[in-house]
């Protein structure tokens, strides 16, 4: 993401060429009188999260600020997964009276010009008017208030992540000083985006400055942005074996220096500095692959490993790949998710208790905090996501779950599990175990169903699936409240099986 800019991409190049090597230093200035946001309690349980700074003494020109609107629309369909994690907002600060309130209201008393719109209307109504409100209108849906950055005399600057204000949202070649605010789910996906803008902001000569943003609810003050750069720790001799070369201590310097990262020895250890722009790196492997590709990979000599092995297909892999041809010939779509979920999707979204003990991510740099419990959460999660697609819907997915055990090798036990769900009017049980008996059939599969509960089905049309007597999976039709959690707008029926067993 730190190469969509031309400054961006002008500053990688001039380093990796070793004309501006190293690390930039990123001077934030302290925030002036009412450069403040307050987070008001009302939006918490719409859009909780938001970065904000200012950023002064800029000159624009008609090309910079088309730049700056491409890089603002590339983050949001990239890093932003279309407004849906987070959205950026750009203001003029000549037409902004500081402070800032962060707020819900209802959408009918919300009423501004929104951009390009002959007319002030209401948040209801550039839903359903505006081509913005259209397009993005559906990350709104289902809440019954609306987030708004407000100004102290009470002119409405933004609907994020919808639009901006025709009156204080809109730079010119005029603006010399600007607002800038991030608004979502996740303070570090905020926070990582504002450094990008704010630094790029700052390479065409602007002058930046923190924000105090205050937490009414969390009853917290802190500033913003932050550009302090991160340290991730460096071991030479994991260097060593991953790349298979030795280099020196001044070697992995140089390396690191054209890649705009830095180096710093404290406490008997070697660590990398990472710029505030840089989103992609999150582990000390990803300082590896820097290292590599400032080395040159046609400076590596390949070699022929010392393997008198023969590889094969294991067993599983083979079962896997026969369930799926089958379940194609069904008609239905495969999907692959990631292993690492939220807490959120896997426990609160399907209606359970959360349960311990969770295999959770240290120190996560996302929203995905621990490793998923089951595939039917992630198969309500696509559903969700395509609840304005064609239907009827019918996906499946082959994979890997996550639960700990103690006499496991790493305390963590993978299941193999089948999961399939059927969305449309008229899915129900009796169509899941068609399905599921027809996948029996062509494996010789003895088995039967038992009447059972589960919080994410409704009771009475629920079943625990026994194999050879065992507990092999659950199947039944997904509950209204698990629906609704998801916005999911068709009755869903569902099975997830632990293939192991099969």
């Amino acid at each position: 993401q730190d190469l969509l800019s031309m400054q961006g991409f002008s500053r990688a190049i001039l380093s990796f060429l070793e004309k501006k090597p190293g690390l930039i230093d990123y001077k934030v200035e302290k925030p002036q009188k009412d450069f403040k946001v307050i987070i008001e309690k009302s939006v918490k349980k719409v859009r909780p999260y938001t970065a904000c700074a200012i950023v002064k003494n800029l000159k624009f020109t008609d090309e910079k600020i088309l730049e700056i609107i491409e890089i603002q629309e590339k983050l949001h369909g990239s890093y932003g997964r279309n407004r849906k994690k987070l959205a950026v907002g750009i203001y003029p600060l000549e037409e902004i009276k500081l402070p800032i309130r962060f707020k819900a209201m209802l959408p009918e008393e919300i009423k501004f010009q929104p951009l390009e719109f002959p007319k002030i209307i209401n948040g209801k109504t550039i839903l359903s008017k505006h081509p913005t409100g259209r397009e993005y209108g559906h990350l709104l849906e289902g809440f019954d208030t609306y987030p708004i950055f407000i100004d102290a005399n009470n002119e409405i600057l933004s609907m994020p992540p919808i639009i901006n204000s025709e009156k204080t949202g809109k730079i010119s070649t005029k603006t010399k000083d600007i607002f800038i605010e991030c608004s979502g789910f996740n303070k570090e996906y905020l926070n990582k985006t504002l450094n990008m803008i704010v630094t790029t902001l700052k390479d065409m000569g602007g002058k930046i400055y923190s924000m105090e943003i205050e937490d009414i609810e969390k009853n917290i003050t802190y500033l913003s942005p932050n550009l302090d750069p991160e340290k991730i720790e460096l071991n030479k001799e994991f260097i060593k074996k991953t790349l298979g070369i030795n280099l020196t201590e001044k070697q992995i310097i140089t390396c690191l220096e054209k890649m705009n990262l830095g180096f710093i020895y404290e406490n008997n250890k070697s660590y990398a500095l990472i710029p505030p722009y840089r989103t992609d790196i999150l582990h000390e492997i990803d300082i590896v692959e820097e290292i590599a590709i400032a080395y040159g990979y046609e400076n590596f000599a390949p070699e022929i490993p010392n393997i008198s092995t023969v590889g094969k297909e294991d067993k599983i892999s083979i079962l896997k790949q026969k369930i799926s041809e089958i379940i194609i010939g069904l008609n239905m779509q495969e999907i692959s998710s990631f292993h690492v979920s939220t807490k959120d999707r896997e426990f609160k979204k399907l209606g359970k208790k959360e349960h311990s003990p969770l295999i959770e991510i240290l120190d996560s740099k996302t929203e995905n905090n621990i490793l998923r419990t089951s595939l039917l959460s992630q198969s309500i999660r696509v559903l969700s996501e395509n609840s304005d697609a064609t239907y009827p819907q019918k996906i499946f997915e082959l994979g890997k779950i996550f639960v700990q055990d103690d006499k496991a090798e790493t305390q963590i036990k993978e299941n193999e599990n089948l999961c399939i769900s059927l969305c449309h009017e008229k899915a129900n049980f009796t169509e899941i175990k068609q399905t599921f008996d027809y996948i029996a059939r062509m494996f010789d599969i003895k088995y039967k169903i038992i009447e059972s509960t589960h919080p994410s089905f409704i009771n009475g049309r629920t079943g625990e699936i026994l194999i050879n007597n065992k507990p092999a999976g659950i199947i039944g039709e997904i509950s209204p409240t698990v629906l609704k959690n998801n916005k999911i707008k068709m009755p869903v029926a569902s099975l997830e099986l632990d293939i192991d067993l099969l």
